[in-house]
């Protein structure tokens, strides 16, 4: 867990370099042209000299896939996981982050507890994902409780509003990461676990990869451009991810991350 967290935040993945090359190539902006260049040096950097990217080295999101014929012993899950978060967080110089109460505002000095999501899943093994997620990013998230009559339509309006609030706040080229369906609480999880998916892998189902790609293109055409200083490049993928829904509801959640898209797993 400490090594994944400091990993998480000094190497940017490969699909997002790549996501980053390819913007370079169509970004007409030369202010943009010149933030891809930038950001790919970043990336190098961090990487190279085992330093984070970005001074927001975020909430610790875990995600856990537990066979459901592991047995894990010599302590409890949840106190390993917020140790390891301790031990990265402090031994990384990552900056600690969280605070233990939302109104009291006192950090807790160590980046924990961390956010944990649990599914058990086949198996025998353990596969852990660490998933930094910065303030500035989350904070443009949304959640809205459509209409089923609202159908598609009203799906790329929340959307779209929902990035052109947002503006330059989530530091773009972003990944715009989209849960439809479920509960209240399932849609932004959806959302959430979307921004998973390898930068630009399209949806295996083909009207949510059509969707996908709408929105991509429709977000493009807002100009917002990288850090918000205008061009053709906003978004680098739209990622969306779907669900059974109770037939008076519609919920979609919307989660965006910015360009520092940081991931890292591991499998026991």
């Amino acid at each position: 867990m400490a090594r994944l967290c400091q990993e998480a935040n000094f190497q940017l993945g490969a699909d997002v370099l790549a996501a980053f090359e390819k913007g370079l190539e169509e970004e007409v902006s030369p202010t943009g042209r010149d933030i891809f260049r930038q950001l790919i040096e970043n990336a190098r950097i961090a990487r190279e000299e085992s330093v984070p990217m970005c001074q927001d080295t975020g909430f610790a999101v875990v995600f856990l896939e537990v066979g459901q014929d592991v047995h894990i012993t010599g302590g409890e899950l949840y106190a390993a996981i917020n140790e390891g978060v301790r031990k990265g967080y402090r031994e990384g110089y990552l900056r600690k982050s969280i605070l233990g109460h939302p109104l009291e505002r006192k950090n807790t000095g160590d980046n924990t507890p961390a956010v944990i999501h649990c599914r058990l899943v086949p198996g025998d093994q353990l596969k852990i994902t660490v998933a930094p997620k910065g303030g500035g990013s989350e904070n443009m998230s949304g959640l809205k409780m459509l209409k089923p009559a609202d159908g598609v339509t009203g799906v790329k309006k929340f959307v779209l509003e929902q990035v052109s609030q947002a503006g330059s706040n989530p530091c773009p080229p972003i990944i715009v990461g989209v849960g439809m369906g479920g509960t209240f609480e399932k849609a932004a999880l959806l959302a959430k676990e979307a921004l998973l998916r390898p930068v630009g892998q399209k949806s295996p189902r083909p009207e949510i990869a059509q969707l996908e790609e709408e929105l991509l293109t429709e977000i493009n055409k807002l100009g917002i451009g990288p850090q918000g200083l205008g061009g053709r490049v906003t978004a680098l993928a739209v990622h969306v991810e779907v669900y059974a829904v109770h037939m008076a509801s519609l919920p979609v959640a919307v989660n965006i991350n910015c360009h520092a898209t940081r991931h890292k797993s591991i499998i026991l």
